[in-house]
């Protein structure tokens, strides 16, 4: 019995970290009515395990173990998708950043620039040759 106490309290407190606005979201409202609705059936998972047995069998699957299993499993598959498309879209930003500081560099290392560095059209091990 303490036992869900304990997961109630956990669930509560992800989901309250969760549902947090961190001011980069753009579908804030869409986040936290699935993070609450989340909180919700797990609540009621923990407070009526039957209940999850009971939907398990309604959808044609034996044990509300299995159901969750398959559920975690449908998550974790699409936290990899958004996480690869996060990331690709992170390295087309940092690919057009790094562009951006090349040309600028080459802008401003141009011969006779008056905005060149010191010493930038000569090498660093002292040799004239290039």
């Amino acid at each position: 019995m303490w036992i869900q106490f304990v997961l109630i309290a956990a669930v509560i407190a992800i989901g309250a970290v969760f549902m947090r606005r961190t001011g980069a979201d753009s579908h804030l409202a869409i986040r936290r009515l699935l993070y609450g609705a989340f909180v919700l059936v797990a609540i009621v998972s923990i407070l009526f395990p039957q209940w999850l047995t009971w939907v398990a069998n309604l959808v044609g699957v034996g044990r509300g173990t299995d159901l969750l299993l398959y559920a975690l499993v449908l998550m974790f598959l699409v936290f990899v998708y958004t996480q690869s498309r996060r990331n690709a879209a992170q390295q087309r930003r940092l690919t057009l950043l790094a562009r951006k500081l090349a040309l600028l560099q080459a802008e401003a290392e141009k011969p006779g620039d008056a905005h060149a560095a010191p010493g930038a059209d000569t090498p660093d091990d002292g040799s004239t040759d290039r």
